[in-house]
């Protein structure tokens, strides 16, 4: 028996119809359940403060014993300091150089070249801001270290 290709264009329409049905069904079946909106409420909620933690430590962190995400950090960090500085939003842009700052194996050096290239009331700035900066980085490590142990035990 031959199949001719009227034939295999049904087969794929029916297919297909049968397919977006199937689609349409789990859908309504999704949206229907009670407990769906409140699921999809958390979930962007926690996207949302995941995106704001994430914005405000200039991504995630990278792990310690890693050098080259270390230093893609600190090159990120040095990026984007210098763009928000640019743009004019100076205490964002003296919290990713306080960063960089902190995790910089260099910290002098980096900060005589800060020095010599930022203009005097930011640098200022960046090193009142210091000290909150690597706390918070300290603080950060911490947490990501103890979830780490956390998952291993399990």
């Amino acid at each position: 028996m031959e199949i001719t290709r009227a034939t295999l264009g049904i087969a794929v329409g029916i297919a297909g119809t049968l397919f977006l049905g199937y689609c349409v069904y789990f859908d309504q079946q999704r949206r229907k359940d009670p407990l769906f909106k409140k699921k999809l409420r958390e979930r962007r909620q926690k996207a949302q403060q995941n995106a704001s933690r994430s914005r405000t430590l200039g991504g995630p962190l990278p792990d310690m014993s890693d050098h080259e995400a270390m230093q893609r950090f600190f090159l990120q960090q040095i990026q984007l300091g210098e763009e928000l500085l640019a743009a004019g939003d100076l205490e964002a842009g003296v919290e990713h150089l306080g960063q960089a700052v902190t995790v910089c194996g260099q910290t002098q050096q980096l900060l005589s070249v800060l020095q010599q290239t930022m203009p005097a009331p930011i640098f200022h700035m960046l090193l009142k801001k210091l000290p909150e900066v690597s706390e918070r980085l300290r603080a950060s490590m911490k947490a990501n270290s103890s979830s780490l142990h956390e998952d291993d035990v399990e």
